[in-house]
């Protein structure tokens, strides 16, 4: 048992110093906020992305076709809009094709959730995805070889607290929810974003009308675009990660 134990603690010592190896964590600024935008809901495309420009943030949107109304667009974007947003600078992910949860799928359905929207995607001229979106924030080790395979360098999930790069997985990239009228609660984790930390915000619809659980109600999603604006962060897609990030 305690051999066990030590060769846990060895192994874990040294995935943190593989992390620290590809992280140039000096230079990682002060007010770094990664905005990503989950299920290709209507108003992402009508609401979210015009006040995206007006402020000249970078984001990135995960797409997938969530059943069963995909296709009602009072509800979802149209891969018309879709290639729109990638046409106004915006980076498109992957969060599979029915956003099924990973540790339901083995390694062929996986593929073929992923292919699906990366066939999409080139078939509507927007660039091959690099980042993943855990469906439900659902997270398995099991799938980084695939994502790795298929030339994926960051996943994200949930668990609400800020990314460090030195220490935490960019496959699995923790994140905060802005749901809810919690006013407070999102204005605390954004200025989290500071010692090497990069706060990555989760946003559903703006609102959502498929999942009003989740909604970020408008008013508040602009107050908070505001605040960033005023404060001066650098809000970046989950691609410009790349800049402090050698996945």
């Amino acid at each position: 048992m305690k051999l066990t134990w030590l060769l846990l603690i060895v192994f874990t010592l040294l995935s943190a110093q593989k992390i620290e190896d590809k992280v140039d964590h000096r230079s990682i600024p002060d007010h770094v906020v990664v905005l990503t935008f989950d299920d290709a809901v209507s108003s992402d495309y009508h609401f979210i992305a015009p006040i995206l420009k007006k402020y000249h943030f970078g984001a990135t949107f995960f797409v997938c076709e969530f059943p069963p109304d995909f296709h009602d667009s009072t509800k979802y974007m149209t891969w018309n809009q879709i290639r729109e947003l990638n046409n106004m600078g915006f980076e498109i992910g992957n969060h599979t094709w029915h956003h099924v949860h990973v540790n339901k799928m083995d390694s062929i359905k996986f593929v073929e959730e992923l292919s699906y929207i990366e066939k999409k995607c080139t078939a509507y001229g927007i660039p091959k995805p690099i980042s993943f979106a855990y469906p439900g924030y659902d997270t398995s080790y099991k799938v980084i070889p695939w994502l790795k395979k298929r030339g994926y360098i960051f996943a994200r999930a949930g668990g609400s607290k800020p990314f460090d790069p030195r220490v935490d997985n960019p496959y699995v990239i923790p994140s905060f929810s802005t749901s809810g009228n919690d006013t407070a609660r999102v204005l605390n984790a954004i200025r989290q974003a500071k010692d090497g930390k990069i706060v990555v915000l989760t946003i559903h619809g703006v609102p959502d009308v498929a999942h009003p659980w989740v909604t970020t109600p408008p008013a508040l999603f602009a107050l908070y675009m505001k605040y960033l604006y005023e404060h001066h962060y650098h809000v970046i897609a989950m691609r410009d990660l790349k800049q402090w990030i050698n996945n």
